[in-house]
């Protein structure tokens, strides 16, 4: 008989594997290409939040952009910090970035086959940003935010962009996380 803690874990996986059964996955076509900008603030822009944050826990993921759920919108959601709990990102843009840089293991909803291997792609970003967004209520707001949030930020912005961390990483990682996916659909 399972114990209540197995059939929450149980239930978690099978969260997680739904959740991540509605994220696009590479090569899909969709995550090369660039978003537009979001122009209406209504409640279907409310409800898109609500659904991609649902999605991005239920997936276990610390982030989820709009294009990897099919649409090309300037929008994000990321969650990093209990004391903060999840942010809901809207037209994003860097207005300020640290000469200094570091490399960090990253991984993707998107490549959730790496995830699931326990492979990081070691990827260069900036240890500190300037954000300038808006929320859902079209208000402009600006972030100063360093280390793992800066590195989640720049990822997820990435995605706006049609960016992955397969094109931010190094030949020989690329190289690696390709053969890995390879293996994995033959």
């Amino acid at each position: 008989m399972a114990t209540q803690q197995e059939k929450r874990e149980a239930e978690s996986r099978e969260r997680r594997r739904l959740a991540l059964a509605q994220v696009r996955q590479f090569p899909d076509p969709v995550l090369k290409q660039r978003s537009r900008a979001v122009e209406a603030f209504d409640d279907d822009l409310s409800a898109l939040a609500k659904r991609m944050l649902s999605l991005m826990d239920d997936a276990h993921g610390a982030g989820l952009a709009a294009p990897q759920i099919g649409l090309l919108r300037r929008m994000f959601v990321y969650h990093v910090s209990e004391d903060e709990g999840p942010v809901v990102v809207v037209n994003p843009e860097i207005v300020e970035r640290s000469d200094e840089t570091v490399v960090g293991g990253e991984g993707c909803l998107s490549i959730s086959l790496l995830i699931d291997e326990h492979h990081d792609v070691p990827v260069e970003r900036h240890e500190r940003i300037t954000l300038r967004a808006q929320d859902l209520d079209g208000t402009v707001v600006e972030r100063e935010v360093e280390g793992h949030e800066a590195r989640v930020i720049q990822h997820e912005l990435d995605h706006l962009d049609g960016i992955l961390i397969l094109d931010r990483t190094t030949r020989e990682a690329r190289g690696d996380a390709l053969r890995l996916l390879r293996r994995a659909t033959t």
